[in-house]
């Protein structure tokens, strides 16, 4: 069997098929950086990809997901007549499934050791003994929050966090920062991505409230990241909520 020439849209599927199928990878997006020093070619941003560009490298394909890439772009790719996995993450669960999934069409017939330890990391993990509510905000002018259904959501839950909008009827809400002050969650957790919230820029936000500063690679990415996530965050956590 030939190797698969592949291009990753997505950061943590491009950390997964490099460690897992070194060579596959002929080109990832300007946000992929991991695993460090990788060296392919770049095509533009998960939101934004140069279509000409991926379709003039000739992939035998293309793996996306369904929140990082736009519609339009993923049909253009289609268009051209590439092959375009794209991959629905909402659990913790499904994630270890869409990863069999992406590296089997990467080629991969072996399962690789790392996505054994994910599995055995999130079997017990370091979760607060009574849970904990906060407010997610992952944007800010407009403030937007984690609400329904979301991947980041599920990772914290099994962490012993249970978002305040876990029930709303939208997956990313726009709520007024006024209504979340409001809330009083035990704890704000403030994530480097999408919008990259620091000390400085965030919980000045939130005064009297404790906030945790999370890396997105371990709370969003799915992928290497989740063999030491659960203890990343759940330290991360616990030392806000001290």
């Amino acid at each position: 069997m030939s190797p698969v020439r592949v291009v990753s849209l997505v950061p943590s599927l491009t950390e997964a098929v490099a460690v897992s199928a070194p060579g596959a990878l002929v080109a990832a997006t300007d946000w992929c950086t991991h695993p460090a020093g990788l060296d392919v070619a770049r095509v533009g941003g998960t939101k934004n990809p140069a279509v000409d560009r991926v379709a003039a490298l000739a992939p035998d394909l293309v793996i996306a997901n369904e929140e990082e890439n736009r519609q339009p772009d993923l049909d253009a790719l289609r268009a051209a007549g590439l092959d375009v996995l794209v991959t629905h993450v909402r659990t913790l669960p499904r994630a270890f499934g869409e990863l069999d999934r992406v590296l089997s069409a990467c080629g991969v017939r072996t399962r690789p050791r790392w996505l054994d330890e994910a599995e055995a990391a999130w079997e017990a993990p370091p979760a607060f003994d009574e849970v904990r509510t906060a407010v997610v905000p992952v944007w800010r002018r407009p403030w937007m929050v984690l609400g329904r259904d979301t991947f980041a959501g599920d990772l914290l839950a099994r962490l012993g966090v249970r978002t305040l909008y876990a029930d709303h009827a939208e997956r990313y809400p726009r709520i007024p920062l006024d209504e979340l002050r409001a809330a009083r969650p035990d704890l704000v957790v403030l994530p480097d991505e999408p919008y990259r919230f620091t000390a400085d820029d965030g919980p000045e936000a939130f005064p009297g409230i404790p906030c945790a500063l999370l890396g997105g690679r371990h709370l969003t990415w799915y992928g290497p990241s989740l063999t030491e996530a659960p203890e990343v965050l759940g330290r991360a956590l616990r030392a806000a909520h001290v």
